[in-house]
């Protein structure tokens, strides 16, 4: 199952499944990454790059990204 957050530029894709609950995007960019919140991702917290960044960083994969632009 995955989930789709988008700020306008970035779609953040979660595919929860995946997720192993390792917290770095929660520790590294808790401005997007917000756990204990309904919903947990934020998009809107952060610069696309700043995003991008912390979504390659995801260790399981659970975390992707498209650019809205590319289509």
């Amino acid at each position: 199952m995955s989930k789709e957050y988008t700020n306008g530029e970035v779609t953040i894709i979660w595919k929860s499944d995946l997720c192993i609950h390792a917290g770095l995007c929660a520790r590294n960019l808790s401005s997007v990454f917000q756990p204990k919140e309904r919903p947990w991702i934020k998009p809107e917290g952060a610069s696309t790059e700043a995003i991008i960044e912390q979504v390659k960083q995801c260790p399981s994969g659970a975390l992707s990204y498209r650019l809205n632009n590319e289509e």
